[in-house]
């Protein structure tokens, strides 16, 4: 029998973000939970949230989100899909516990998550499915029948997402001096993770060597950089690179940060550079700050003209992007084939995550040694 929604056998959707002060009196309390468990003083913390009374202690990525879900309630109220959406954080207000104590009071039963990171690691998918266990359990020990959870598949490769980054890239190479313009390199930017959470990222089957998180982003990167070269006629050099680290110094991360590249580069006699953020969803504080400010400020040192390139924000391709995934997975659900929309060579992610895919911690397989292109 054919379900009487698309969306069926769904009846809510929630957004699911990392969240951030919205105030000077949030930053430190934000940064406490942030870092929960390791021990770190506060005047440390007060040193890592300046960054955020630079910005007069608001993060910007409280507004995005209600934007994105603003532009997702239009989205689905014009093509008649009738699923409520919520948000909810795992760092700060709305708290993921306290939202989905509200999905429960509002009787939904089979819930989507779409989460703010389109990767594969622990910090950008495990660690959220982790945060959901626990918010349910502590539902459960309160006394109430939690629903059913399903987090939507990665969408790093879906062409709603892919798109409006190539578009940005475009605009930004356009945006520099015509005698630079041709000779521009691209360095497409993501956080920077410890090597040990890289190279175990992804299933187990595929891990090691930068794992699931390093082989995602370059082929992103790859369809950008193609994508550039088909509509512009030049083939412009480009390089992964990586910025907002942070741990403890002896911990190798991934490398080369992005203020070293530019100086790299600048050495090397690169006339520009296009810094496109491909590791985001929205122009939040790590890119406001680690590329707006810092990699900026390197830039104007080093007399290097610098354009970055816009994240995919509530662009519409993004937005209906979402609304493919949830028609997607709720069609899969109900036992229906599905050709998933996806482009580059990875193919589509699994819906659920296989055991032993991106564990909090786990050493570094000896492939990843000094030899390693990711090391």
């Amino acid at each position: 029998m054919d379900p009487k929604r698309p969306t069926d056998p769904y009846d809510a959707l929630l957004l699911l973000s990392f969240g951030g002060p919205e105030g000077p009196d949030d930053v430190i309390p934000f940064l406490e939970n942030v870092t929960r468990g390791r021990g770190i003083p506060t005047e440390r913390l007060k040193q890592v949230g300046q960054h955020y009374f630079d910005f007069g202690g608001v993060s910007p990525i409280n507004d995005q989100n209600r934007a994105l879900l603003e532009a997702v309630r239009k989205d689905f109220a014009e093509f008649d899909l009738d699923l409520p959406v919520y948000w909810g954080n795992r760092n700060w207000a709305p708290y993921l516990t306290e939202t989905l104590r509200e999905m429960v009071h509002d009787g939904r039963r089979r819930v989507l998550v779409l989460v703010t990171s389109a990767y594969s690691s622990y910090s950008g998918c495990r660690q959220y499915r982790e945060n959901l266990a626990d918010a349910l359990a502590a539902l459960r020990d309160e006394g109430l029948e939690v629903p059913r959870v399903d987090k939507l598949r990665h969408y790093f490769n879906h062409p709603g997402f892919v798109e409006p980054m190539i578009d940005g890239v475009l605009r930004s190479l356009e945006d520099l001096p015509e005698d630079v313009r041709d000779h521009a390199h691209i360095a497409f930017t993501t956080h920077s993770i410890p090597l040990s959470a890289a190279d175990a990222s992804g299933p187990v089957e595929g891990q090691g060597d930068g794992g699931a998180y390093v082989r995602q982003h370059l082929d992103v990167a790859r369809l950008i950089a193609d994508a550039v070269r088909e509509r512009t006629g030049v083939d412009h050099p480009w390089q992964l690179v990586y910025q907002s680290r942070s741990g403890a110094p002896q911990i190798p991360w991934l490398e080369p940060d992005i203020c070293d590249h530019l100086a790299e580069r600048h050495a090397s006699g690169v006339a520009a550079v296009v810094m496109a953020p491909i590791g985001f969803v929205s122009d939040h504080m790590e890119v406001l700050y680690d590329l707006d400010t810092e990699a900026r400020a390197k830039a104007r040192e080093l007399g290097l003209p610098v354009r970055r390139s816009a994240t995919v924000g509530t662009d519409p391709r993004f937005v209906a992007a979402i609304r493919d995934l949830v028609l997607e997975r709720a069609a899969d659900e109900r036992g229906q084939q599905v050709a998933p929309r996806i482009l580059g060579t990875l193919g589509a992610s699994r819906n659920i995550c296989p055991a032993g895919c991106c564990p909090a911690r786990l050493p570094r397989p000896a492939a990843a040694g000094a030899d390693s292109p990711f090391r």
